[in-house]
């Protein structure tokens, strides 16, 4: 099937590797706008891996990939700027307040005042919390301020691993009804879980990645 650059990912045959280990063996997928795609499979079977190659991280070894119209085995810089990686590490500033924070990543795609504070009220940050340095902040608090950066960023394509960890309940019912807005508006999200339950009520369709290579999981 040839490559089709209106996909927001697509990918075909595609072989990733870290350091000598190839944690993508062949990894072939289509996904397209407004589509949440569940990446399902055990620790290791290359879920980040994948995550971090459609941001522009990961060198492709083999294959095809191109991700919002860019080639990957040329042009990995450019496609950047238009994606959202949410991974174990919440990429926060621990000496910046959350609200600094959320501003430091906003004003990389210019994002107004406005739609930062609107994204820290949707993550549950804003007031009390706003002039809070992250040193101070629990690990539920720091996932929530790390995911309202990403909503404020307003990325068109959303890459989530395990975003749904150490938030309560309430936090995790508004980042699912934000993904689904998000989703409905154009933009389309990868989350790669392993709490299958909210995340298969969640997904529109569910991938399995299976020793380095995605295999459709069927939809809902």
């Amino acid at each position: 099937m040839p490559p089709d650059a209106d996909a927001v990912v697509d990918l075909h045959d595609v072989v990733a590797t870290l350091g000598q280990f190839p944690a993508l063996s062949g990894a072939t997928m289509r996904v397209e706008t407004g589509e949440i795609v569940l990446l399902r499979g055990p620790n290791g079977a290359g879920k980040t891996t994948l995550l971090r190659l459609c941001a522009g991280l990961v060198p492709v070894v083999r294959g095809t990939a191109l991700v919002l119209g860019h080639d990957l085995s040329v042009d990995r810089d450019r496609v950047r700027s238009h994606v959202g990686l949410l991974g174990h590490q919440n990429g926060l500033y621990a000496d910046l307040t959350v609200i600094e924070n959320v501003r430091f990543w906003a004003a990389t795609v210019g994002a107004t005042d406005a739609e930062v504070a609107s994204a820290m009220e949707r993550m549950g940050v804003a007031d009390r919390l706003a002039s809070v340095s992250v040193s101070k902040l629990s690990a539920g608090q720091k996932r929530r301020t790390a995911l309202a950066g990403l909503v404020a960023r307003r990325a068109r394509l959303w890459l989530l691993d395990e975003p749904h960890a150490g938030l309560d309940q309430r936090a995790r019912d508004d980042l699912d009804n934000t993904l689904r807005e998000a989703a409905a508006a154009g933009a389309t999200v990868l989350v790669a879980s392993h709490e299958l339950d909210r995340a298969e009520s969640l997904a529109t369709r569910m991938v399995d990645i299976v020793a380095g290579r995605a295999e459709s999981g069927g939809s809902r």
